[in-house]
């Protein structure tokens, strides 16, 4: 589970966990309104996203205060830096996230292009991981349709 992965560098505290949850929802959304166009089908993704990390947790409200937190933000290196303490795995799965945000339209421009190397950048991923990962989420996408 998500959940066991992110708690491993997590503090015992809720809190924290929750200002930690609200930094990465606020990235996630940042992605998903690079594009000004912050789709329903964006939202669920990433509601989708934090119910795997923990079911319990107040997901809505998660969400509104990630909201506020990006609108009020000029850069991301504040979501990031959590996120960066992580383990590989979960790096990763916060990465696909983002491809599954960024090409819910079917599209990927170069704002969102160019977001996903600064972020790769930020995290310590290697490019070839990203790319892998982006090819992952398009060959699942296609796969979907064929179903």
């Amino acid at each position: 589970m998500m959940l066991d992965i992110f708690k491993k560098t997590q503090k015992k505290n809720d809190s924290s966990d929750n200002i930690n949850l609200i930094k990465i929802t606020a990235l996630l959304i940042h992605a998903a309104r690079i594009d000004h166009n912050y789709s329903d089908k964006e939202k669920l993704l990433i509601m989708n996203f934090l119910k795997n990390i923990d079911p319990k947790i107040d997901f809505k409200k998660i969400i509104k205060n990630a909201e506020e937190e990006e609108e009020n933000s000029n850069q991301i290196l504040n979501y990031t830096q959590e996120i960066k303490k992580n383990t590989t795995e979960f790096k990763k799965e916060i990465i696909k996230t983002l491809w599954k945000i960024i090409l819910s339209d079917n599209n990927s421009d170069i704002y969102e292009n160019t977001l996903m190397r600064r972020i790769a950048g930020l995290l310590y991923v290697p490019d070839r991981l990203v790319g892998e990962t982006k090819q992952e989420v398009l060959n699942k996408k296609n796969y979907d349709i064929l179903r």
